[in-house]
């Protein structure tokens, strides 16, 4: 599953017209304009017998919010520059955006090189091909002309060589399925598509359905992919989902299904936040530590309410910075999270980007003086995931851990249903021995200490109580 990135009018959905025989813009406005406007897919299948789909993006910078929603649920990225033109001001902002989540594998196409002389289209791509490099963007160069099919079929041999080295996503994995479209057929209800990135869907299967106001459960009444119904589809795949139990209404591109338990759905978030300068070479990716020679632009963290981008959804956050590279995120509506998942946090009046990977989901609340401070800390510290969850909170179920996308700590020790902190078990014992030994002190005829008075004396966290 690809998505295409690049300049507005640089010629992707052409591009992806020429590949795949379909038509990606499929609205009437689209046609007229000759202007991409909402997502569009197609596919098609490649020398090697692989099949390949793609999400074409907008490329003009008032649909950023759509270009971000094709663009989240992708692992790769198909780059388009145009010859004549060569690098653009959305050129950039794409390219930013691609660093912010992390893809850091695509194919780059130079376009129209039939529109520039054999120089100029060597020059675009020896520019071209470096700033995808300076942003830890691996793309072999293809030089196209979708209008005469030149060089298509070179493109395909470099999309096979793409499909071929990518990861292969886990059939077995938990579903979260990110709705880009949502529509209704007659006698069948209501649908939704999307990129099944990794876990496989069946007909009957039950999920969660987490909408802007509802979160409820639903069943899968059929499946298609790629115009053919299926009784079962696996990753990575377009698909259209036939839901029962879902309300028209409630079902949009902010929509998300899961299989259920298998998430933490929360709306705090504390996060790695780095900025990604869509005209520097040097901005940080979440998850380096920038040095100190950063530019006054690229040290202004975002503002206090900014707009959070993640798979195809963009919600309202508030942002509450932590230290120099962490912030505290709180999201309008509940969303489904895993440890290290990525995002991207834009602010809407300068169109700068932030590039988020998440640390902790609902981490405990900062309520006493010092505590941002001492969290952020934390948050700098370089624990395993599952250690640095279980030593903020001394004690947590594993299944919490499971749906955090976590294993079990290293640094724990197991108590009943609970992983403990050693240190804080240590702690606690110590506080328990003491307070037995003056309570039969006090009361020397007594039977012993109350639980609950025992539970007070341990004097444990808020959470745990």
């Amino acid at each position: 599953m690809l998505a295409t990135a690049g300049h507005v009018d640089h010629g992707k959905s052409t591009l992806v017209r020429a590949l795949t025989g379909r038509d990606p813009d499929r609205l009437a406005e689209e046609k007229s304009r000759a202007l991409t406007i909402e997502l569009g897919f197609a596919w098609t299948r490649l020398p090697s017998g692989a099949d390949v789909a793609f999400v074409d993006v907008p490329g003009h910078q008032r649909f950023v919010a759509t270009t971000l929603a094709g663009l989240g649920p992708s692992a790769a990225v198909l780059f388009v520059v145009a010859a004549d033109q060569g690098w653009q001001a959305q050129s950039s902002e794409h390219l930013a955006a691609v660093r912010a989540l992390g893809i850091i594998d695509g194919v780059l196409a130079i376009t129209r090189c039939d529109l520039a002389d054999p120089e100029r289209v060597a020059a675009v791509r020896e520019e071209a091909t470096g700033r995808l490099a300076a942003a830890g963007l691996s793309a072999p160069a293809c030089e196209v002309t979708a209008t005469t099919g030149a060089g298509l079929d070179g493109l395909r041999v470099a999309l096979d060589d793409l499909v071929a080295r990518m990861d292969s996503p886990d059939p077995a994995a938990p579903v979260r399925l990110w709705c880009d479209r949502s529509f209704t057929i007659a006698g069948a209800g209501t649908v939704v598509t999307g990129t099944l990135g990794a876990g496989t869907l069946r007909t009957g299967d039950r999920l969660t359905l987490l909408s802007v106001d509802h979160q409820r459960e639903v069943v899968v009444r059929g499946l298609h992919s790629e115009d053919v119904a299926h009784d079962a589809v696996g990753p990575v795949s377009r698909v259209a989902v036939n839901l029962r139990r879902a309300d028209p209404g409630e079902v949009g591109r902010a929509s998300v299904l899961v299989t259920p338990g298998s998430y933490a759905v929360g709306r705090v978030l504390d996060v790695v936040l780095a900025p990604v300068d869509a005209w520097g070479e040097g901005a940080a990716a979440a998850g380096e530590r920038p040095g100190s020679g950063r530019s006054g632009r690229e040290a202004a963290g975002p503002p206090t309410s900014a707009t959070l981008h993640v798979g195809t959804a963009a919600h309202q956050v508030h942002v509450r910075p932590l230290g120099l590279d962490h912030a505290r995120l709180t999201v309008e509506v509940p969303l489904p999270w895993w440890v290290g998942d990525r995002a991207i946090v834009r602010d809407p009046g300068s169109r700068r980007l932030w590039s988020v990977r998440v640390l902790d989901v609902d981490p405990l609340p900062l309520r006493r003086r010092g505590a941002a401070r001492r969290r952020a800390e934390e948050l700098g510290a370089h624990d395993s995931p599952s250690d640095f969850r279980l030593r903020s909170r001394s004690a947590e179920y594993p299944v919490v851990l499971a749906r955090l996308g976590l294993g079990d700590p290293a640094i724990g020790e197991r108590v009943g249903e609970w992983w403990v902190d050693p240190s804080a078990l240590e702690q606690w014992q110590k506080r328990l021995a003491r307070h037995v030994r003056e309570h039969h002190a006090a009361h020397p005829l007594s039977q012993g200490v109350p639980v609950s008075e025992a539970g007070h004396a341990l004097d444990l966290p808020d959470h745990l109580r």
